[in-house]
């Protein structure tokens, strides 16, 4: 039975794209944390969740540049967190150009979730007092 002293997957030698990735990876996992965790708090803690519907989340959740701004930094960060891991998963199993056209989709399945996201979030008039 072998003992091993690390867990996880090991860090990239060097730098560049690849270690910018790691990093990525593990900065966007805790930001997750900390954004979930608030945004759970929030919503089913301070405000009623038996008064939250659709009218109320455009009209005063979404009414507040602060909160469309916390909503779509957790877009972001699930976007490119999930993202970054398929990427993972892509780079472990798959080999040669099926790596590189698989990759290259989820790029763009990513951007394209990400502008979505953006375009939801951001676009929806704020609404008239």
């Amino acid at each position: 039975m072998a003992l091993y002293t690390r867990s996880g997957r090991p860090r990239p030698h060097g730098s560049g794209f690849e270690l910018a990735v790691w990093y990525l990876m593990r900065l966007s996992g805790l930001a997750l944390f900390v954004l979930a965790l608030g945004h759970f708090s929030i919503m089913h803690f301070i405000f009623d969740p038996a008064t939250q519907s659709a009218q109320w989340i455009i009209d005063d959740r979404w009414g507040s540049v602060l909160w469309r701004t916390v909503d779509w930094l957790l877009l972001t960060m699930v976007v490119l967190h999930a993202f970054l891991g398929v990427r993972t998963v892509l780079q472990d199993y798959i080999h040669g150009g099926a790596r590189t056209a698989l990759t290259l989709l989820l790029y763009l399945a990513g951007i394209a979730l990400a502008l979505m996201g953006t375009m939801a979030v951001m676009t929806l008039p704020f609404p008239v007092e």
